[in-house]
């Protein structure tokens, strides 16, 4: 049997383990990002380890997620991250450069390496022929230090493309093509790769658009193969010695096969409140949209910006709706504007932002009340955008625009007119000037609202507390801990950033959790989707959480739960969730020792109710002993000394 590119990857960077779906690996690790919302944390975890340099081969540190800049905290963060990084031999992309996932694609991806990244939508890679994943802060800080990235070995699935997209059909309607069939949790535990005659029609930057978007359903990451439209676009680049031809072997076996006739895929949207709630553009055509938005992590390369500007050119709107044009990189908005793009945008009334992640979570741009906002972004659960009960649609470029021209949600295949041919370039203007090497000598600036890092203690031996809330289905780590130009800021500060967890949901909890000494979480399926921040586990361990009990958990924010030093334990029956309510009385006794026994389920007391119920988890050993040493950094650090 041959194996899959995935594998392949997998098993050329294999250092411990078996690669057997489920079972515990551990991967050499050539490249890490960091980006600024996970950045300063993840350098004082790396600083407290007392390692003199980074392990990779290469790291480099973006800011791109917080531009704002509205008072001392941004830019002191900005210049701490920019001079810690200078000290630990990590690379640095100054603010206006770029966002971290679309310059990595233009400058670093290199086929057949292994990124760790500490943003869920790391997977962006994947159109590179990287095995690109995104994990917490802490995960980065590790194989920062060490070289090394430890995970549970994911089943591949295999997506394969056949055909070609029609006019108007994009990369964007395939993932959420994707999205539709699995939701956001159907890719849990897997990679998807994808494979097939249609891989060939699609661009690096298109099938980095359905990577990225790859992480909403839940996947550990996703996988192009590396062929010619790889080595076109790295010659673009200037980088055509990084380029290596990669596949699977042509018998291959997959744990299942998703198949997509891309000539059948239609203009899809995403409607409130998840990425996975998609439907045809058709369905929900006609309802008017004051906000459009172009742009952020994904489509906002040459091709997704050009498209529009060429419509543009030719189809002026009324000006009614607001038009927000978001590029990926500098690169890209010289590109533009020696193509003549930016002067199309700009006659049609486009607001054009530097290269930045700030509106996609809630930092500026944020619609007006009751306001219907069509954006490319990845994400839309509510609130997301900075607004309470924000009516955020996820589209392409292509809705976007039709969209703008006719101020309601248009399929664009309805505006009558020729589908503009967009060629790729032959060569980029690059310019690297705002990315800067390490230097050693660098005094480390640290501002005021950059405080000590909190640890830990070990695990105490019995756990008891109050339920202090219960939550439902699908809580994302921006439902836990919200980012906006408010929040984002004091990421930080742990102490002051913590006083905003759930803040959207139950605004009282912190000082609810505080008055009981901490306790429980109570959570449905999928339980900390989304973001990789590990600001969602670190302020609820700062306030007290020592368990979170669910129907089931998101991977990054699972493994940021045990980082952190807090038990993420599963139902054994779903019915016992109903019998739980805010304010009981739970205990579960002797669990450290059970820990250490290797336990796979615990018999939790329900003092408030008289009852006992069962949970279970599947700890490994390695798992079993971060949580009794109180977290990843205490654990990493005794095993370091």
């Amino acid at each position: 049997m041959g194996l899959t590119l995935a594998e392949k990857i997998i098993k050329a960077h294999l250092l411990e383990g078996a690669m057997e779906p489920g079972s515990e690996i551990t991967l050499k690790v050539d490249q890490t990002l960091t980006q600024d919302a996970t950045g300063t944390m993840a350098f004082l975890e790396f600083e407290a380890m007392g390692i003199p340099t980074v392990k990779p081969s290469f790291c480099i540190q973006y800011v791109d997620h917080n531009l704002l800049q509205t008072d001392h905290k941004n830019m002191d963060d900005h210049l701490f991250l920019r001079t810690i990084a200078a000290k630990y031999g990590v690379y640095f992309s100054a603010p206006g450069n770029g966002i971290s996932h679309f310059v990595h694609m233009e400058r670093f991806t290199k086929p057949g390496q292994m990124l760790i990244g500490a943003d869920s939508h790391t997977p962006t890679s994947a159109g590179s022929s990287m095995i690109s994943i995104g994990a917490g802060g802490l995960d980065v800080s590790v194989a920062m230090a060490t070289g090394k990235y430890t995970l549970r070995m994911p089943r591949i699935v295999g997506v394969k493309l056949t055909n070609q997209l029609k006019p108007w059909c994009t990369a964007k309607d395939v993932i959420l093509e994707v999205l539709r069939r699995i939701n956001v949790d159907g890719g849990t535990g897997k990679i998807l790769e994808y494979f097939g005659p249609g891989v060939k029609t699609l661009s690096v930057e298109e099938r980095s658009t359905i990577g990225n978007m790859g992480a909403e359903t839940g996947a550990t990451t996703s996988v192009f193969p590396s062929d010619e439209r790889t080595k076109e676009y790295f010659a673009a680049e200037k980088r055509e010695k990084d380029f290596i031809p990669l596949e699977a072997d042509s018998n291959a076996e997959y744990a299942n096969i998703i198949e997509i006739d891309l000539s059948k895929v239609e203009p899809l949207i995403a409607c409130p409140y998840s990425p996975g709630n998609v439907k045809p553009v058709r369905e929900v055509a006609g309802t008017e949209a004051q906000q459009v938005m172009i742009g952020s992590s994904t489509n906002s390369g040459y091709r997704d910006l050009m498209v529009g500007a060429k419509v543009l050119e030719k189809h002026l709107p009324s000006f009614e709706t607001a038009f927000h044009i978001i590029p990926g990189s500098r690169q890209i908005l010289e590109t533009m504007n020696r193509d003549n793009g930016l002067a199309a945008y700009l006659r049609a009334g486009a607001r054009i932002a530097e290269p930045s992640c700030n509106a996609c979570i809630g930092m500026g741009n944020a619609p007006g009340t009751d306001v219907i906002s069509v954006r490319t972004f990845p994400r839309n659960w509510e609130g997301r955008s900075g607004t309470e009960h924000d009516q955020v649609f996820l589209s392409s470029p292509e809705t976007a625009v039709a969209t703008y021209l006719k101020g309601k949600i248009t399929d664009p295949r309805d505006l009558g007119i020729a589908y503009p041919k967009i060629v790729e370039p032959k060569e980029f203007v690059i310019d690297d000037r705002m990315i800067f090497a390490p230097r050693k000598g660098m005094e480390v600036h640290r501002g005021p609202n950059i405080k000590k890092l909190e640890v830990k203690k070990a695990l105490e031996p019995t756990l008891s507390g109050k339920v202090v809330i219960k939550v439902g289905d699908d809580i994302s780590t921006d439902h836990i801990l919200p980012a906006g130009a408010e929040i984002l800021p004091l990421r930080s500060n742990i102490p002051a950033i913590s006083e905003y967890v759930f803040h959207q949901v139950d605004p009282g909890f912190p000082k609810r959790c505080k008055a009981m000494g901490g306790g429980f979480i109570i959570g449905g399926k999928n339980y900390g989707q989304g973001s990789s921040r590990e600001h969602a586990a670190i302020a609820p361990m700062h306030l007290g959480i020592k368990a979170v009990i669910a129907k089931a958990f998101a991977r990054i924010h699972k493994s940021n739960l045990i980082n952190s030093g807090i038990l993420p334990m599963e139902f054994s029956s779903n019915e016992d969730y109903r019998e739980i309510d805010a304010n009981d009385e739970l205990e579960i006794q002797n669990v450290a020792q059970k820990i250490k026994e290797g336990a796979s389920e615990f018999k939790v007391t329900n003092k408030t109710k008289n009852r006992t119920f069962s949970v279970k988890n599947d700890f490994s050993q390695r798992q079993r002993r971060i949580l009794l040493e109180g977290g990843l950094l205490n654990y990493t650090k005794r095993m370091i000394a």
